[in-house]
């Protein structure tokens, strides 16, 4: 259940990305896209976080960690990779 709601958090950061793209550049494609691609880096940094709470404070392995942490990684970042290409296409 955790997992599931750390990847809903990840695609409500993605959507806050999203918003304050619009809300700065005025809805331009190219500005969304950068928006979807600074998002990425962000996301790394708390699917890290993420992964080191599992293992330093939950108690979990690293090696049980690791493919939460991909999946957890993986799945809002796809969807940002998608959107990137597609406003970055015009």
């Amino acid at each position: 259940m955790h997992t599931i709601k750390v990847i809903a958090g990840g695609f409500l950061l993605l959507g806050a990305f999203l918003l304050l793209g619009r809300w700065i550049g005025g809805g331009a494609a190219s500005v969304l896209a950068t928006a979807a691609g600074c998002f990425i880096p962000i996301w790394l940094v708390a699917a890290a976080v993420n992964l080191w709470v599992g293992v330093s404070r939950a108690g979990y392995p690293l090696a049980d960690e690791v493919p939460y942490f991909i999946v957890v990684f993986a799945v809002p970042a796809a969807a940002a990779g998608v959107l990137w290409w597609r406003f970055s296409r015009g």
